[in-house]
């Protein structure tokens, strides 16, 4: 697990298999460990890892999210929506919802935390199972799917990972 400090925030970001059952039932139980946590001000957002393209790509996401709330220039009215929007580097939330939202079977999660407890990885382990960080890792055919990246655009940036990153930050100018 991933663990960053910016703008005194306490990021940690992990990664996990699921089987989910019930959407509504998880994120219930993650809503609940959040209350729970730092006095309820624990932020959890759990997104699909097939469109994550690296530690690097969710912690610039999740960065810019801090920014945008700083400023007061987010897009959703919550942390963790806001940490999705910039992930997919898209303007609406129903688009981001799309590509990162979880949904019921199989699944590999990106869980993001922010000032959470140094514990929330354990919570969150008894509701997904065991932590499997490298789903983590970029998926190059998936992303270039999802993303419409082509083999061109990752040549000339040098990898998806920097692509996505760019267009994480990118996104700043348009919102």
């Amino acid at each position: 697990m991933g663990q960053y400090t910016f703008m005194n925030h306490k990021i940690q970001i992990a990664g996990f298999k699921a089987e989910i059952d019930d959407t509504s039932k998880i994120m219930k139980c993650i809503r609940d460990i959040s209350g729970e946590c730092n006095s309820g001000n624990c932020i959890i957002q759990l997104l699909n890892a097939r469109g994550i393209a690296g530690e690097k790509h969710i912690l610039q996401a999740t960065v810019q999210a801090i920014k945008a709330f700083e400023r007061n220039n987010n897009a959703a009215k919550d942390m963790g929506l806001e940490i999705c929007v910039r992930a997919s580097s898209q303007r609406q939330i129903s688009q981001a919802l799309k590509i990162l939202g979880i949904g019921n079977g199989k699944m590999d999660i990106c869980m993001v935390a922010v000032d959470c407890d140094e514990n929330i990885q354990n919570q969150v382990e008894e509701v997904l199972g065991k932590q499997h960080d490298e789903v983590l890792l970029a998926d190059v055919d998936a992303l270039q799917e999802l993303y419409e990246i082509s083999p061109q655009e990752i040549t000339s940036a040098g990898s998806i990972e920097r692509i996505m990153v760019e267009r994480t930050a990118l996104l700043n100018l348009e919102i």
